[in-house]
């Protein structure tokens, strides 16, 4: 195997301490590429939201493998790699469950505002002899999962034993599936009382869950995002919240992170958690390992173990 392997900056340790272990020589592209750097570059490693641009990827005439740690990859421009010849890989299924199972726990305690009565208990409210605010039930609930892929299913099979009812909108019908199907993310939003988030990120959702969507969720209703920040019109929600006419959202995501805007801190009704849905030690460790094995495939002339289609 030859040439240089360009990492993007803040890649997480779980993931540089295998990189390091390969064999392979390491750079962090800080910035523009160096003449350097452009020349020997034959991988690039990148999270799925960082940027990979048709100018970054022309400015690498070497270039073979654009290796993603994470299922979504809407920062990659995919068309023009291909065009390119130039392959884009990505880490699927090893994060499935963790994420449905934060997806499940957001859901929870939004719904049973469970960091509002640690807090309660915590601050010696309870012991005083206040009592703790009501909340919401979960069972019986009427769910709806926005985007029914591999991590989308998998939410939507944790939500059964709940006993309420599960509907779903995709682009199309997935087939073989019982849940109720809508044909828009609005339709789907009137009929549920909880809207899950599981969709892609990019281009094609982007501010999917807009101000008629949150409307027709309605103020006793409440949003889960575990996909990406940008699907949701963070201004719309921040005001339907502010206005009551959203009940609670349980975001593990946001438009720009890490900022987080101080009104969805401030909210009683929202669980916020820090872009943690495969930060398990676990499923970090296989994502780490998936990155290195499909840039030892490529990198030896091999195809990619888990290539984007």
């Amino acid at each position: 195997m030859t040439g240089l392997v360009l990492l993007a900056p803040g890649l997480p340790d779980s993931l540089l301490t295998p990189l390091r272990a390969s064999g392979l020589t390491l750079q962090t592209l800080d910035g523009a590429p160096t003449p350097e750097q452009a020349e020997a570059a034959t991988a690039y490693v990148v999270f799925g939201g960082s940027p990979a641009s048709a100018a970054l990827i022309d400015s690498l005439p070497n270039l073979k493998l654009i290796a993603v740690h994470g299922v979504g990859y809407d920062g990659v421009d995919v068309d023009h790699a291909r065009s390119r010849g130039v392959i884009v890989s990505n880490t699927p299924d090893v994060l499935t469950e963790d994420v449905a199972d934060l997806a499940l726990a957001l859901t929870l305690n939004t719904l049973r505002a469970l960091p509002t009565v640690e807090h309660h208990l915590r601050s010696g409210r309870w012991a005083a002899g206040e009592r703790a605010p009501l909340t919401r039930r979960a069972s019986a609930r009427r769910y709806g999962v926005l985007g029914l892929g591999r991590i989308g299913a998998a939410i939507a099979r944790r939500l059964e034993p709940l006993g309420g009812s599960i509907a779903y909108h995709s682009r199309r019908p997935v087939a073989g599936v019982a849940y109720a199907y809508h044909d828009s993310a609005r339709t789907l939003a009137e009929a549920v009382d909880v809207l899950i988030i599981a969709t892609p990120g990019g281009a094609a959702t982007d501010k999917l869950v807009d101000a008629e969507v949150l409307a027709a969720l309605g103020p006793d209703g409440v949003l889960i995002n575990i996909a990406r920040g940008g699907v949701v019109d963070e201004a719309a929600l921040i005001a339907a919240l502010t206005e009551d006419r959203l009940f609670g959202a349980g975001l593990d995501v946001f438009a720009d992170e890490p900022t987080v805007p101080q009104a969805l801190l401030d909210h009683p009704r929202c669980v916020l958690t820090p872009h943690v849905g495969s930060a398990t030690v676990e499923t970090r460790a296989a994502m780490a390992g998936l990155v290195v094995e499909n840039l030892l495939a490529v990198l030896s002339g091999r195809p990619a173990i888990t290539p984007v289609v």
